[in-house]
């Protein structure tokens, strides 16, 4: 067999394994992310992989009265879906009657959670403020900061977005 055969071989294949590993790696990383961009720019802040019927939840202090309040959502057809918000106490801003379907139950620390939302957020955005930070935490057991994420005083949009990388 001739050596300049054997040479451009095994160039090709070289070139087709390398082709072949660099498509698997990017599908890996194609796929739904949850997306948090800023409102006014769309600069991407950051996105985190998360599957349907996965949760995250973003807790602060009220501004008003001072207290702790999460809010929980989950992905659902393809979409961000509101369930349940926590909070321990009432003041402007804050939740004070409930609507058709959603129920008020206590927590062992005196929390009140309202549920029974499951309301589709077509434009899910965050004051990130200067006093408290925004805590987003994904499957309860990843807390990601959005002060330092994203910086004080931003608009923060929340999205679900299918990524081609």
């Amino acid at each position: 067999m001739n050596i300049r055969f054997w040479g451009k071989f095994r160039t090709a294949a070289v070139a087709a394994v390398i082709l072949i590993a660099a498509a698997a790696v990017l599908s890996m990383r194609q796929g739904w992310y949850l997306t948090l961009r800023n409102a006014g720019t769309g600069q991407l802040y950051g996105r985190y992989r998360i599957s349907e019927g996965d949760g995250f939840s973003v807790g602060f202090v009220h501004s008003v009265n001072k207290s702790p309040v999460t809010d929980f959502y989950e992905i659902k057809d393809h979409a961000i879906y509101v369930e349940k918000t926590v909070y321990y106490g009432f003041g402007a801003g804050v939740q004070t009657e409930l609507e058709d379907g959603q129920t008020l139950s206590y927590g062992e620390d005196g929390s009140m959670i309202v549920s029974g939302f499951d309301q589709k957020m077509n434009d899910l955005t965050y004051f990130v403020g200067t006093v408290s930070d925004h805590t987003m935490k994904i499957r309860e057991d990843r807390a990601i900061s959005l002060r330092d994420l994203c910086g004080r005083n931003s608009r923060v949009r929340f999205s679900y977005e299918h990524f081609w990388i």
